[in-house]
């Protein structure tokens, strides 16, 4: 099979197996603040990963290219919808243009609709830091998103099965590269054993992509004739994970893997994410609902995000990590085992 027939394969899987709806957000809530002292007008969605400035705290988080005109098209609908929203967007793996360089437009193309967008390149963590270079250069990339996705690639057929070296080309390609790089996990989540080691290499994020989303395994599974269903149940919610990750490390944190609407940005950003990617709910409206009606839902979370800081008494993004939140459920009871003492996020004391 070729790459780009597999590349249009996993997007077709991933609108026909659909979120698992299991990331962890059910477990959280916020405690009330009667006296917000907030004013609608003031609340401000600018947010920061790490030296990068963002106009929102959401972003379209890596979906594809590489799959010829199929792909191609996805990702001008997301380049357009990223520019009328104002949000920045990841692409998918651009191995295969590099590999391949006739599907370098279906890459290219979303710099082109947006000049002026904040656009992230992406690459596996067996790419060099040639290719890295190679991968930033043919979007004019502002970062650069390294991808780990150890369970994907040994439930897929034809995929890897040495991840040998890791660490140390992240390191490599992180310190080489003069745009801030990002590590991201592909839905089974990051460890705090994880986030502590890519702490100490110079990247500037840590995405934990966690369980609960889209899950590259069934959609692999789709594809073998000896199914590994023990993958299936595999990986670290994303509520977890926003929590083991920023407790081992003081590298910016990003949140994603199946998140699908206002409230549960806020409580990821709450939890302490500074950012939020969007991945399978924006790909499912954008095939269901088109590209117009898909750009009004964007709009329409980022009023939604107004009315939730608001209501907690939050004027900018880093307030709500403050917020205090009550824990319970199958979150509480992982983060106890883990020593991740769910009880100090309950207690938070807001400063303002």
């Amino acid at each position: 099979m070729t790459r780009a027939k597999r590349k249009r394969d996993h997007i077709d899987y991933a609108l026909a197996t659909g979120q698992q709806e299991l990331a962890g957000f059910e477990d959280v809530k916020f405690v009330h603040q009667s006296l917000s002292n907030s004013a609608l007008i003031d609340i401000d969605l600018q947010s920061r990963i790490g030296e990068l400035s963002l106009s929102s705290p959401i972003f379209v988080n890596a979906m594809t290219g590489g799959g010829g005109g199929y792909t191609s098209k996805i990702n001008s609908d997301l380049s357009i919808l990223a520019r009328e929203t104002g949000i920045a967007l990841a692409v998918g793996s651009q191995m295969s243009a590099l590999k391949d360089s006739g599907e370098r437009k279906t890459y290219e193309i979303v710099r082109r609709n947006n000049p002026e967008g904040i656009i992230f390149a992406n690459l596996g963590s067996e790419a060099t830091v040639q290719q890295a270079n190679d991968a930033v250069e043919m979007i004019e990339a502002d970062a650069l998103q390294i991808h780990l996705n150890v369970i994907q690639e040994l439930t897929m057929p034809e995929g890897d099965r040495d991840f040998r070296g890791a660490l140390e080309r992240i390191e490599k390609i992180s310190d080489a590269l003069s745009v801030p790089v990002f590590v991201k996990e592909t839905g089974f989540g990051i460890s705090k054993e994880t986030a502590y080691s890519l702490s100490k290499t110079s990247i500037s994020a840590i995405d934990v992509g966690g369980f609960g989303g889209t899950n590259f395994s069934r959609i692999e599974n789709q594809r073998r004739q000896r199914i590994l269903g023990f993958f299936d149940d595999w990986g670290i919610p994303t509520v977890v994970s926003i929590a083991e990750a920023g407790v081992s490390s003081e590298v910016p944190i990003i949140a994603s893997g199946g998140i699908r609407n206002s409230l549960e940005i806020v409580k990821a950003l709450s939890l302490g994410a500074c950012s939020v990617g969007m991945a399978g709910s924006v790909l499912r409206s954008m095939i269901d609902k088109g590209l117009d009606e898909t750009i009004n839902e964007v709009n329409e979370i980022h009023t939604d995000i107004r009315y939730l800081m608001c209501a907690l008494g939050c004027d900018k993004i880093e307030d709500l990590h403050d917020v205090p939140l009550i824990l319970s459920g199958r979150v509480h009871h992982w983060m106890k085992l883990r020593g991740l003492e769910p009880e100090n996020f309950s207690n938070r004391q807001k400063k303002k």
